[in-house]
């Protein structure tokens, strides 16, 4: 069983556990119950890890001004105590504080998602189809009817092996 753990504040013992990564190093913070009170953890609208943590030893301290976002108002301080922004151009104003967030939390500051193979082959070859498609247009403005009816070939053996996967009910 493991040792009962201590507050990072008072020495009490700890009954909540908080941990945070920053730039791949692990931050852990203990607190006892009345600590966790204390500092907000129990209440939801006002906990913000980010400020319990930055007020600790283990978070070095950055000095940065004050930005104001020109279209909803939020500031540097909102954003801070509630981990939220205010509108879309936000994350314009703010890009400095949410980019190293997002990619200490994320792979990366874009969103990839995640499309099931089956979808994938069919998404790929709608694709090709519009692509040939459009040649196919492009060649009969330009008359090199020879070039078009290739691309006409690969549309309906695209469009033939598209037709033999779909079930028939």
């Amino acid at each position: 069983m493991p040792e009962n753990l201590k507050c990072s504040i008072c020495s009490k013992e700890a009954t909540v556990h908080l941990t945070q990564i920053v730039n791949n190093k692990i931050h852990k913070v203990d607190l006892c119950e009345s600590c966790a009170q204390k500092k907000g953890v129990t209440d939801p609208e006002g906990f913000s890890l980010a400020d319990l943590l930055s007020k600790t030893p283990l978070t070095p301290g950055s000095v940065e001004e004050q930005q104001v976002c020109p279209s909803c108002g939020h500031t540097t301080a909102d954003f801070r105590r509630s981990g939220r922004l205010g509108c879309a151009e936000c994350y314009g104003v703010f890009k400095t504080l949410v980019f190293p967030v997002l990619e200490d939390m994320h792979a990366g500051t874009s969103h990839k998602g995640k499309v099931p193979q089956v979808a994938l082959s069919r998404h790929s070859s709608q694709l090709e189809l519009k692509h040939l498609k459009e040649a196919l247009a492009r060649s009969i403005a330009e008359e090199a009817y020879e070039q078009a009816a290739e691309f006409r070939d690969q549309i309906k053996a695209i469009e033939d092996a598209e037709a033999m996967e779909v079930p028939q009910q």
